[in-house]
């Protein structure tokens, strides 16, 4: 839905990183704006920062300018703690640090938005997924932590909290 909504709007390219090739959906969100360029790129964000770093450095070369990461994965499913936390925290975690190194303002960066989606219950958590809570608390604290640092990197930084 999000993708849908971002097609929408003027953007010039649209970049999705998942796991799942799904070329369907790739092929409606052209269609509805035949002047966004969509582009697809496998990727699991449990995979280690250099791994990250590696595909941002490919995505930047082709692009040039990246403005926004919408850090959108995430899983809810308690019997799965490590994964859980992989998923939900420190694949955000290390997405988030490899786009700092071409953002940073201190760096010669241009900065950039990044958008972590969390939960509400980061903020009130649900005893029946103590792991899924703590997961998206930890999104909320990381965020609200690189936000405060926006006037030094010029990476501004912000969560969305459904539920």
């Amino acid at each position: 839905d999000t993708s849908r909504e971002l097609v929408k709007r003027d953007l010039k390219n649209l970049v999705i990183l998942d796991r799942i090739d799904n070329p369907a959906a790739i092929a409606e969100l052209k269609a509805i704006n035949p002047k966004v360029t969509v582009t697809f790129y496998p990727y699991d964000v449990t995979t280690p920062l250099t791994e990250t770093t590696k595909l941002l450095k490919t995505i930047f070369a082709q692009l040039k300018t990246v403005d926004v990461l919408i850090n959108g994965a995430g899983i809810l499913d308690d019997h799965q703690i490590e994964r859980t936390i992989a998923v939900n925290f420190t694949g955000l975690v290390n997405t988030t640090t490899a786009i700092l190194d071409f953002w940073d303002k201190r760096k010669g960066g241009p900065g950039g938005v990044i958008c972590n989606i969390g939960s509400v219950t980061g903020f009130n958590a649900i005893y029946q997924v103590p792991v899924y809570s703590a997961s998206k608390a930890a999104v909320v604290s990381f965020t609200q932590s690189i936000a405060k640092l926006a006037n030094v990197t010029g990476v501004t930084a912000f969560t969305v909290n459904p539920g």
